[in-house]
């Protein structure tokens, strides 16, 4: 495996962007490897610079469930771009896209678009302050939403794979408004009602938890939040982002049986384009700005080249048996995983909801992030770069998710439990 053409662009990059890469767990610091740069992907793989060809299980970190350039995603992109890339103003598509999410989300009756995760989650929290009128917002250790100031606390996902304790420039009054608590704990959080009566605004969760790699939540826990907050007069949000359209075509309220308040959504809704959104119920929403007080906006929200994708990816989504085959393939591969690591007699404990799955490299169990943060990473480096050497592209953090995709057939599927095999081989 030749990489002199990724370690020249490496070293340009690090000279003109920070790290040398544009998102910071890309950098593969965590597992002591210098990244790959990828020219191009198809299906389930990906090809870079070098002309190195990798299984790939990180799918851009969710949005690929159909694989990488999907046929009828690009013409879909193609022909709307021929129309123009962005117009700034209203467009039948993103009226049709929102109709989309309205019917097959369950807790949706309206939606707003945005371009990023990130954007998703400040808006929906900012909107749940308004709708309120309370400050305080609550969130539990180890769930990511995005890196706006108030959301970076016991945040998870990057920071947990870099050891960054919490991140300098987020003032102390914007991080005090914002409680984390443990995940999967209910008695926090009815503690933390008790201590803040009548000044919590929304609780914000990972229905499934993907940044501190998979952690599935306890029968109860989501009930219990959902109970809790109506109880308190707070929104309950969730955070589907990761599980939206990948653990369920409607996700994980459609999985679990719980309707949050608001909902946000981006990866695969966007089908590998930057494209978000939030939503929830008539009258909350109707709280956002032309229609009410709360403001947002964004000069590229609803672009139409995101949406046509979008469109297309949910569409084919609907197809027979999409859900099904998903499952099995995940489970495939996460069984024979388990059978690999245990035979070899290393120490693991793995968790898988649908088509996303984490063996953490710790005897367990796994239920928060304390818990999480056991994990010998030490030993899950070591097991990555093996991986890589075989030519699976694994997310290089113990704190991800392995992210199975409609790409993935049996195939794929063996390659990298024999690659796995190999690796564990030099333990």
């Amino acid at each position: 495996m030749t990489d002199r053409r990724s370690l020249e662009l490496w070293a340009r990059a690090q000279e003109v962007i920070p790290g040398g890469v544009n998102s910071p767990v890309r950098a593969m610091a965590a597992v002591g490897q210098n990244p790959p740069f990828i020219k191009s992907g198809r299906g389930a793989y990906i090809e870079d610079v070098d002309g190195n060809r990798y299984l790939d299980y990180v799918g851009s970190w969710g949005p690929l469930i159909l694989g990488h350039a999907h046929p009828e995603v690009v013409k879909a992109v193609q022909r709307a771009a021929e129309k123009g890339t962005s117009f700034g103003a209203p467009t039948e598509a993103e009226v049709l896209f929102a109709e989309k999410l309205v019917k097959l989300v369950p807790s949706l009756e309206m939606v707003r678009l945005v371009s990023s995760g990130t954007e998703a989650t400040m808006s929906a929290l900012r909107l749940a302050r308004g709708y309120t009128g309370r400050d305080l917002i609550v969130k539990f250790d180890g769930c990511y939403h995005g890196h706006s100031d108030g959301l970076l606390v016991s945040a998870g996902s990057g920071l947990a794979t870099l050891g960054l304790p919490a991140c300098p420039g987020v003032p102390e009054a914007i991080a005090g408004a914002t409680l984390s608590l443990p995940y999967n704990d209910l008695e926090s959080l009815a503690s933390a009602f008790a201590s803040h009566d009548g000044q919590i605004a929304a609780v914000i969760v990972e229905p499934v938890a993907g940044n501190m790699g998979v952690v599935e939540p306890k029968p109860g826990f989501l009930a219990g939040l959902r109970q809790l907050c109506d109880q308190h007069g707070a929104l309950l949000i969730f955070d589907e982002v990761i599980t939206g359209f990948r653990v369920a075509l409607g996700g994980a309220q459609e999985r679990f049986g719980v309707l949050p308040d608001l909902t946000t959504l981006g990866k695969i809704v966007g089908g590998g384009l930057p494209l978000a959104a939030y939503g929830g119920r008539r009258e909350i929403m109707q709280r956002v700005a032309p229609c009410g007080p709360v403001y947002q906006a964004g000069t590229l929200s609803g672009n139409p080249l995101a949406t046509a994708a979008g469109l297309m990816v949910l569409e084919l989504l609907q197809a027979p048996r999409v859900y099904e085959t998903l499952e099995e393939s995940s489970a495939r591969l996460y069984d024979g995983l388990g059978q690999i690591l245990a035979a070899k007699g290393l120490p693991h404990c793995g968790q898988r909801v649908g088509a996303m799955f984490t063996y953490f490299f710790t005897a367990g169990p796994v239920t928060d992030y304390a818990s999480a943060k056991t994990s010998d990473t030490a030993l899950f480096a070591r097991f990555h770069r093996g991986m890589l050497k075989r030519g699976i592209y694994l997310a290089p953090s113990q704190f991800e998710a392995t992210l199975v995709c409609l790409a993935h057939g049996p195939q794929e599927i063996d390659a990298a439990l024999a690659a796995a095999e190999e690796t564990v081989k030099e333990f």
